[in-house]
């Protein structure tokens, strides 16, 4: 698909969500320098709660539990 086409389904109030994977969303500011985009896997152990409130979160919004948690993260890198 073609930004044009996303574009035009957007404006067409089309729900896009299901067509974009956040984790590979890239967005760069002014001057801020490109950051190392290799992937490297870290384990983290949740408590269940935890796990399952993240796939409420993740299905509320649409995306799988690792993309709201990388997405989550980022969010908070750069809150500062």
């Amino acid at each position: 698909m073609t930004a044009e086409e996303l574009e035009a389904r957007f404006d067409a109030g089309e729900d896009i969500g299901s067509l974009i994977d956040p984790s590979t969303i890239r967005r760069y500011g002014p001057g801020e320098e490109r950051r190392d985009l290799t992937s490297t896997k870290v384990n983290v152990d949740f408590p269940r709660w935890i796990v399952q409130e993240l796939d409420k979160e993740a299905d509320i919004i649409g995306v799988p539990r690792q993309s709201l948690i990388k997405m989550w993260l980022v969010e908070r890198l750069r809150k500062d």
